[in-house]
């Protein structure tokens, strides 16, 4: 793959750290890291941003990476897609199970509440690492928004050059991640109680 090699002659002919170029083109240091060993690859918005940094072609930068390229994405589109379904489906599984432990404690079926416990804990362990391995593809291709991981997983144009996406690249890593704990901890709790719900409800109206 010779694109990698391309962004950093280009980059340092033009005296430019990878922060610099990072900070240019709306992306992290860390993103430009990715491209330049080949771990990932910029979609076609970067790629316009990167030819005008350097003002070169599209053509020049890519040359005979295009096939190459497009498989790539294709496979990590795909893989993204394949992880946010296991993660919805397995949050329904874990939602469902809690609904149905709860319908059981209530109606005094203890003896069953274990197994069910032990499959919506399975469910919810499985959820949790569909959602890191989901993270770590939003770093690795430097997705910080809603919109952003949407095009991402339909495989259109990522456009990073907006409010929402620059402030949410600004933000402190260690405020960041304390936000995404918090969410799937308040999202587990609510589940939870959700299930629990549903179970006392089930008993009221029986």
């Amino acid at each position: 793959m010779e694109l990698g090699a391309h962004i950093k002659e280009h980059r340092k002919e033009l005296g430019l750290s990878q922060d610099d170029l990072a900070a240019k083109i709306y992306v992290s240091r860390q993103t430009i890291s990715n491209w330049e060993v080949g771990r990932t690859y910029p979609d076609v918005q970067s790629l316009l941003l990167l030819s005008n940094v350097f003002g070169v072609t599209v053509d020049s930068l890519i040359k005979g990476d295009v096939e190459t390229m497009a498989q790539v994405m294709d496979a990590a589109v795909k893989k993204y897609n394949a992880l946010s379904t296991i993660t919805v489906v397995s949050a329904v599984v874990f939602l469902a199970l809690s609904a149905w432990a709860a319908f059981q404690f209530e109606w005094g079926w203890g003896v069953h509440i274990a197994p069910t416990a032990v499959f919506a804990a399975i469910a919810l362990l499985v959820m949790l690492i569909a959602f890191t391995y989901m993270e770590r593809m939003k770093k690795q291709h430097d997705l910080a928004t809603y919109r952003e991981v949407l095009a991402f997983s339909r495989g259109k144009q990522v456009d990073r050059d907006t409010l929402e996406g620059r402030r949410e690249r600004e933000m402190n890593p260690w405020v960041k991640g304390m936000r995404n704990g918090a969410q799937i901890i308040l999202g587990t709790i609510v589940g939870g109680l959700v299930g629990i719900g549903i179970g006392m409800l089930a008993k009221m109206l029986s």
